[in-house]
């Protein structure tokens, strides 16, 4: 079976532009000269066009149409403005290579040095791709030239830093946050790319079913308590909150919130910018934040007990209190508060809702291929097939760039506390699986399954969700 991939080193000698203009891939070298494939009918006149478009000698070699077509859409992405197809230092190589990465869909940037030479990937629906490489003689200048950016000291190469760039467009202002690293050969970088803009970020697309929208509007809109929303690094906690920050946001309610960092700016909302090196932690920020007369808190994490007890200080002064924290399922959150040493009757007459929720992949709705059921595809154990005839595995086309996956959804388990779920809790009885059955609760695993049965995601892509 033919292999699709080119190595980067080639790619980066075509321009996207002219990948797709010319319709030439890079397939290799002989010397000095590089192989190019095309479906060209005139190989020659388009030889000596090239001759002089590119400054290295060429050969042709002809190929279908529809494996140029594989070719183009697995190693190039379209975008409306010039796509950056190697890094060399300029003056503007940040604004180019970060325009690119945002256009494309990209959250984050990791620049990554080598023994032998540095790479560039970004993160695309939740996967990293490798995009560029970079000279190891030309990374230590491209590293300070963000230093400089986010206002970071150029000298300071043994201790991590941490900075932000804003960046201003005729379209749009948006930051960018820095992490510098030391590491073996040399300081690795991520941007995360923060968006100013939250026209995009709407509750009612978020991935809750109908059932567990209502439900979660119900219990945001209740005057004080907590709402805990839970979840691994990366599956859309953040913007969970701020949804329901917009959803909550009217003139005659102050909302003020802490976070690490700010990812969004929303009108009419008073945001803190966490700074522990100077004191300004969550705790120290939340005893301030009760002075401020607020009704809505939010809070970016609660990491530790002191935050934790200053949100249920805040619950019980009538106060509502977002906030999110890093657990397995919406009951865990439960466990892991009784575990940082908060009474459980605290927990009982403090929280609203806990919710879970994971950011799993789309398949791509031109590709996806049915495919009876078979339980060798689910995990060991796991009794999943027997609710399932038939699932759709992904394949890969144009479309979603062969990666058979087109977006992503989040899905969401949703626990209000109610009181007999209060009563529980006060009792410290944390084995609850006859209650969320009986209140016909659905779990992550379930809303996994409905999301392969609906074709809306593959076994694959949920396979821990089964366990």
């Amino acid at each position: 079976m033919e292999q699709f991939d080119i190595q980067i080193e080639l790619q980066q000698l075509v321009k996207s532009e002219q990948a797709y203009y010319y319709r030439i891939i890079p397939i290799g070298k002989r010397q000095n000269t590089v192989l190019l494939k095309t479906d060209s009918d005139d190989i020659e006149s388009l030889q000596n066009e090239l001759g002089i478009l590119l400054s290295f000698p060429v050969e042709l070699q002809s190929d279908s149409k529809e494996n140029i077509n594989r070719y183009l859409s697995t190693n190039y992405r379209k975008t409306n403005n010039n796509s950056v197809s190697e890094i060399h230092y300029s003056a503007d190589f940040l604004e180019k290579i970060v325009l690119n990465a945002k256009e494309i869909g990209s959250s984050d940037i990791h620049f990554e040095p080598y023994e032998k030479n540095a790479r560039v990937r970004f993160r695309l629906d939740g996967k990293l791709k490798e995009q560029f490489h970079i000279s190891v003689e030309e990374y230590p200048v491209i590293v300070n030239k963000i230093k400089i950016r986010a206002q970071l000291d150029i000298s300071e190469k043994r201790l991590p830093q941490d900075g932000r760039i804003t960046m201003a467009t005729d379209y749009q202002d948006f930051d960018v946050r820095v992490s510098i690293l030391p590491t073996l050969h040399g300081e690795k970088v991520v941007l995360r790319i923060l968006s100013k803009d939250t026209n995009h970020i709407d509750i009612n697309s978020l991935g809750f079913t109908q059932k567990e929208l209502t439900t979660y509007l119900e219990n945001i809109k209740r005057p004080n308590g907590i709402v805990l929303i839970s979840g691994p690094t990366g599956s859309g906690k953040t913007t969970t909150l701020y949804a329901t920050l917009k959803q909550l946001n009217v003139p005659n309610t102050n909302i003020l919130t802490v976070e690490d960092p700010i990812e969004y700016t929303l009108e009419g909302i008073n945001q803190v910018q966490l700074k522990e090196n100077i004191g300004l932690d969550f705790a120290a920020t939340l005893r301030t934040f009760l002075r401020q007369d607020p009704d809505i808190i939010m809070v970016g994490e609660i990491r530790d007990v002191n935050t934790a007890n200053m949100a249920i200080r805040a619950a019980l002064t009538g106060h509502l209190v977002l906030s999110t924290i890093h657990t397995n399922s919406a009951w865990a959150t439960v466990s892991r508060l009784i575990d940082m040493g908060i009474p459980s009757f605290l927990i009982a007459s403090t929280l609203n809702m806990s919710v879970a929720q994971r950011l799993v992949r789309q398949l791509c709705n031109f590709c996806k291929k049915k495919e009876e059921i078979s339980s060798a595809v689910f995990p060991s154990g796991s009794t999943a097939s027997k609710d399932l005839d038939f699932h759709y595995v992904s394949v890969g086309c144009e479309h979603c760039y062969h990666t058979g996956y087109s977006g992503r959804k989040a899905i969401y388990e949703i626990l209000p506390v109610d009181g007999e779920l209060s009563s529980l809790i006060k009792n410290n009885q944390l084995d609850i699986d006859a209650y969320l059955t009986e209140k016909n609760i659905f779990t992550l695993k379930l809303n996994a399954l409905l999301l392969i049965k609906e074709g809306i995601t593959s076994v694959d892509e949920v396979f821990s969700l089964l366990l």
